[in-house]
């Protein structure tokens, strides 16, 4: 298994791009959450990777961050979908709001990805609800050599889960957050959002 890749991005063809490791061009495919954090051609890259063997190949899949790695593992457990419509669903929504519509349960956000139906929409979100974890943190940093700003939503919504708050109503509240709030600064923003609600 190639879990991962690090070498010089040469080509971007989405969804495909090809990294030279060492004079060995390996052809990745990413979804476009990756894909538009991809640093320029001739810079460097690091992957997340996924490799599927199949009879007629050998298809490598690669992610910006460990999360979108294991969101799309999950969807391929899901039968019925395939690495093709595991990409879409991650090219269509972040790890975030794909762990979000699972535990709100809302198909909505799901139908709004191209080939996805309601009937599979609402299968997805069912198989997924025990297996996707509730604080996946989404992509939305600059993929290069591991210098990446780290993401604070997990570390706000374990927060307020510790503060006793149930995973619907810590979902609800950093909803209205910035992207790039600081963590304690998250968590009172959600906690006057809460104590609002009450």
């Amino acid at each position: 298994m190639i879990g991962r890749i690090t070498g010089m991005l040469i080509e971007k063809n989405p969804p495909s791009i090809t990294v030279d490791v060492q004079g060995l061009g390996y052809e990745v495919d990413v979804p476009m959450s990756t894909f538009y954090n991809l640093p320029a051609t001739g810079e460097k890259v690091s992957l997340h990777t996924h490799l599927i063997v199949r009879e007629d190949g050998h298809y490598l899949y690669g992610f910006a961050s460990p999360d979108e790695r294991a969101a799309f593992r999950q969807l391929l457990k899901i039968s019925g979908i395939g690495a093709r419509t595991a990409l879409a669903v991650l090219s269509g929504m972040s790890v975030t709001e794909l762990a979000q519509a699972v535990t709100l349960q809302e198909s909505g956000r799901l139908t709004k990805v191209p080939g996805i139906g309601k009937k599979t929409a609402e299968r997805l979100l069912l198989e997924l609800r025990d297996r996707l974890p509730k604080t996946l943190a989404g992509g939305g940093t600059r993929i290069g050599t591991g210098d990446t700003a780290p993401d604070a939503s997990s570390d706000i919504m374990n927060a307020l889960l510790a503060l006793g708050y149930n995973e619907r109503e810590a979902l609800m509240a950093m909803k209205g957050l910035a992207p790039d709030v600081a963590v304690a600064d998250g968590i009172r923003a959600a906690l006057r959002l809460l104590s609002k609600s009450t």
